[in-house]
């Protein structure tokens, strides 16, 4: 048998070998990790979630996806089988870091608990399976937890929100009176975007105060979530639904500055900040064909950097004026900048001057000196995955609450002209508590 002569390998050839790496080890599912909030009973969330860590079998997490295919799935059936439940379970995101982020949601309560296995395969993961005793409650059913505190315990709330801070720093007391007599006369005209609010007893009551509170819808369905799951403090307060900040006084002005909760903030502003609306109600939508779904962003990062556009994107309506200064920029310098106006409401009159854009997809937008916006780009994945979890929303929207509550200095009321925030149509009023139920139907 005629032996083939041995071919060196020319040092490009050699050069790639060595980038492209040896073969990882093969995953090895009792040694790789899962945790999250979605293996907790008490984290009652629209849905819930937990992360898993793919480990090889030499003890070293994975840091890109297992070839081909992915082998991991969950399956999650009721404790009971008497119990029936109807639960949505998609296929695990691949984060495409050696990562996966497992998602479900609920339709029922089971009040007997659940089984989740986490599988590779036909092997078990981890600790799988995973017991969550009952009772577990979807997100619609009103089932709040009377101690606060052992609810953000059990959400793994932090002790501190450094941002909820600096912004209650100018308020060390809230005059309530000052509020009812000042808000409507500087934020409450015709153009106003602004919603008073009152908590009593776990109940939400609103009035609206000026034209463009049609995002009210917002507001209200956190204030829903969140009453459903822990009971609120007593308190009255006004939401600015815009696009910018209101409350530009200083705080050794006199009057001082107003506490007005909003979307947004700046550095010159004085009002105190919540999670933006968009944020928020993809949290609250998610898995239900929102596309702007913040676990479902996670999985799909768009292309690798190198395949990126070389330039900025924007894709928005005509809030604010500034945009429409965007879109001409864009215009003029087309190789730096893709920017257009999806729809005109404020700005009509420009539309043909300026052309209205089609509607772009969410996940498109991920298709932006280079080093350094890779640098920004990868340190900011890692922020959001940890700041924007829906758990924590829950929490810093709790905190911002409790802290306006605790430097209220008069009782709320229920002013005229407001009206009950009713709960959804598809609130789960027979789901069976196992915790005292609220006031409401004493009411």
């Amino acid at each position: 048998m005629r032996r083939l002569p041995l071919v060196p390998l020319l040092p490009l050839q050699l050069a790639l070998l060595v980038a492209a790496g040896a073969p990882e080890a093969p995953v090895s599912a009792p040694q790789s990790l899962v945790w999250g909030p979605g293996l907790r009973a008490g984290v009652v969330l629209p849905v819930r979630y937990f992360y898993l860590q793919a480990v090889n079998s030499e003890g070293q997490n994975l840091t890109r996806s297992p070839p081909g295919q992915t082998l991991f799935k969950v399956v999650i059936k009721s404790l009971s089988p008497k119990e029936l439940v109807r639960i949505h379970i998609p296929k695990p995101l691949d984060r495409n870091d050696g990562t996966f982020l497992m998602r479900y949601r609920m339709y029922e309560t089971v009040s007997e608990g659940l089984k989740i296995e986490v599988l590779y395969g036909d092997e078990h993961v981890a600790q799988s399976p995973y017991i969550l005793k009952g009772p577990v409650y979807h997100e619609y059913c009103e089932c709040p937890e009377e101690d606060p505190q052992a609810w953000q315990k059990t959400l793994s709330c932090p002790a501190k929100e450094p941002q909820i801070a600096k912004d209650f720093s100018s308020f060390p007391s809230i005059n309530l009176q000052q509020m009812l007599n000042e808000v409507p006369k500087r934020f409450g005209d015709e153009r106003g975007a602004i919603v008073h609010y009152t908590i009593l007893s776990n109940l939400i009551y609103r009035r609206s105060l000026g034209k463009y509170t049609d995002f009210k819808m917002f507001s209200d369905e956190i204030l829903l979530s969140l009453a459903r799951k822990v009971l609120l403090p007593d308190l009255e307060f006004y939401v600015n639904l815009g696009d910018w900040p209101l409350e530009h006084r200083k705080v050794n002005e006199t009057p001082g500055p107003l506490p007005i909760i909003s979307w947004c903030g700046s550095l010159d502003s004085r009002d105190v900040i919540l999670p933006t609306y968009d944020i928020t109600h993809s949290t609250l939508e998610a898995m239900r064909g929102v596309t702007n779904d913040l676990l479902s962003i996670q999985g799909n990062t768009g292309p690798s950097w190198i395949n990126k556009t070389e330039k900025a994107f924007f894709r928005g309506r005509d809030s604010r004026e500034e945009r429409l200064q965007l879109v001409q920029l864009s215009k003029d310098n087309p190789q730096l900048l893709d920017a257009g106006i999806t729809g005109y409401f404020f700005f009509q009159e420009k539309e043909k001057e300026l052309g209205k854009a089609k509607l772009i997809g969410f996940f498109d937008f991920f298709k932006e000196n280079d080093e350094e916006a890779k640098k920004i780009a990868k340190e900011g994945q890692l922020t959001a995955r940890d700041l924007l979890q829906p758990h924590r929303l829950y929490c810093y929207y709790y905190r911002v609450l409790q802290k306006y509550a605790e430097r209220q200095t008069s009782k709320p009321e229920i002013r005229d002209g407001m009206e009950l925030v009713p709960q959804p149509d598809d609130s789960a009023s027979i789901c069976q508590c196992h915790r005292k139920r609220p006031l409401r139907e004493e009411l």
